[in-house]
């Protein structure tokens, strides 16, 4: 039950970072559920979007925890997030999608922007440590360098999904793009 309850939420993610949108048929097929079966774990779109944030939320939390203590070096430290962010795929890029939309208006005092800001809390903390030290080009600002990581995830993704590179050359490329963009 929770395996259908799982895949319903993973072919959400995929269409709906595609297309906000996106019917649910179009979500029920992704998952090959019928309709009915998606209802019965979630009632309306709004609900199966909760569920999706929350859901992504922990996952990139998790991975930006653990990537983060895997040094006491800022700039180790900074990869391993960066690749802990590539890992999360198309779960960092839908959230992100949805937390700078055209007609969102991001609030800290509302639970769901706060919870955003936390996933990435420690990735932004790294990358003012690395602008204090000059590591990182001064120029910039962690609002921008955060943009710009979330706009290699997406050419991360789209070369995954059309078999461009092997997913070791493409994480290498990213990398290196990234790196170089920042003025590391």
């Amino acid at each position: 039950m929770k395996d259908t309850e799982q895949s319903i939420i993973e072919a959400a993610i995929l269409i709906f970072n595609e297309d906000l949108s996106a019917p649910l048929e179009k979500v029920a097929d992704q998952a090959q559920v019928t309709r009915r079966t998606l209802h019965r774990y979630f009632k309306d779109r709004r609900e199966l979007m909760d569920k999706c944030q929350k859901e992504i939320r922990k996952a990139c939390a998790v991975a930006m925890f653990n990537a983060y203590h895997t040094t006491d070096d800022p700039r180790e430290r900074l990869e391993a997030m960066f690749y802990a962010g590539l890992d999360c795929g198309s779960k960092n890029t839908f959230l992100h999608k949805l937390h700078t939309l055209h007609d969102h208006k991001h609030q800290a005092a509302n639970e769901e922007c706060s919870e955003y800001d936390h996933t990435f809390e420690l990735w932004k903390n790294n990358l003012h440590v690395l602008l204090a030290k000059g590591v990182i080009n001064g120029n910039m600002t962690v609002d921008w360098i955060h943009n710009f990581f979330q706009s290699v995830v997406v050419v991360f993704i789209n070369s995954q999904q059309k078999g461009v590179l092997d997913r070791t050359a493409a994480r290498q490329l990213a990398w290196f793009s990234f790196s170089k963009g920042i003025g590391i």
